[in-house]
């Protein structure tokens, strides 16, 4: 059998009727069941119905992720999947992967996540922050551009850029205060970027930005009991398996305010013998990003019944 790891998808995944395919199945089911009752609210409908523009709001976009990507796996378990060699998640999939591994609960993860979106929408008025993706550089030049752009403004003039998302060998997200980004935009395109297309946010996530978002985390995080994996998690912000409860929580807090290493997470999780790597959850962006961080990797999705059934004759082969 192909020894294999998953990974589960962040915002910008999400799409109305994105469990739809999985019809009545009993544990998508369940799965939104847990979920709402532990938010209070019925998110299977708004998964169902939309609109469009309330999924769209982070408040709602994290708390609908992490289901769609625990529903997926479940799944997956139920109907006799084995086990992954490890498991990752990109920003707030993170948390779909502590789930997954039984370091957290869904009725634990579900508030956790929709207090990380509000406080981290609360964090940095809206227009105030903004982040865009840099592609055709490679990282060090985009850290190295992104120091130049926050050069040209005044030590104490709050203007803040950052890398923060590395998401392939030649794609960066940076964050920061908007003025800074727009600059850092255009020192990246005289370095030779190919765009720097700004990316429909509402806050500059995983910036400096987010501290305040990460000193809430930490508040509600210090209540909620995590429990050691079953399944090794490589997290964002150390690309580090953690299994001390104490160490999961404060990488959770840091990782609302530091960056997303998703390359040196791949890396990670080829290291450890993965020879697929499946993104267990609505879309198809890490996966395309699998293939170009690590082409001799297969990739592979998993989010309806077909995917599931691809993905059980491609890890049987």
């Amino acid at each position: 059998m192909t020894t294999f790891a998953f990974v589960f998808p962040g915002q910008g995944s999400q799409s109305v009727g994105m469990l739809d395919a999985w019809g009545d199945h009993p544990v998508v089911r369940a799965t939104l069941q847990e979920a709402s009752d532990a938010l209070g609210e019925d998110l299977g409908r708004l998964i169902h119905e939309g609109p469009k523009e309330a999924l769209a709001l982070t408040t709602n976009t994290q708390p609908v992720m992490l289901v769609a990507g625990v529903a997926a796996w479940r799944v997956w378990k139920a109907e006799g999947g084995a086990d992954p060699i490890a498991v990752a998640g990109h920003s707030l999939g993170e948390y779909s992967a502590l789930v997954a591994a039984g370091a957290l609960t869904l009725a634990q993860a579900a508030p956790l996540v929709r207090l990380r979106a509000q406080a981290m929408q609360q964090a940095v008025p809206v227009g105030a922050g903004a982040m865009a993706a840099i592609l055709g550089l490679d990282a060090e030049a985009v850290r190295a551009g992104c120091a130049e752009a926050q050069a040209a403004f005044a030590p104490d003039s709050g203007e803040v850029v950052e890398a923060v998302n590395f998401n392939d060998p030649a794609q960066t997200v940076i964050a920061g205060s908007k003025a800074a980004v727009d600059k850092a935009c255009e020192v990246l395109k005289a370095r030779g970027a190919k765009r720097a297309l700004p990316l429909p946010v509402s806050a500059p996530f995983h910036s400096s930005l987010m501290r305040p978002a990460a000193e809430a985390l930490r508040a509600a995080l210090a209540a909620v009991a995590i429990q050691t994996p079953v399944i090794p998690v490589v997290n964002n912000i150390d690309v580090a398996v953690e299994t001390d409860p104490v160490r999961i929580r404060d990488a959770l807090v840091r990782q609302a305010a530091g960056p997303v290493r998703w390359v040196e997470c791949v890396q990670a999780l080829r290291a450890r013998g993965a020879q697929a790597i499946v993104e267990c959850g609505p879309g198809k962006v890490l996966a395309g990003l699998t293939k170009r961080i690590a082409p001799e990797l297969q990739a592979a999705t998993l989010f309806d019944p077909a995917t599931l059934a691809e993905v059980r004759a491609l890890l049987a082969g």
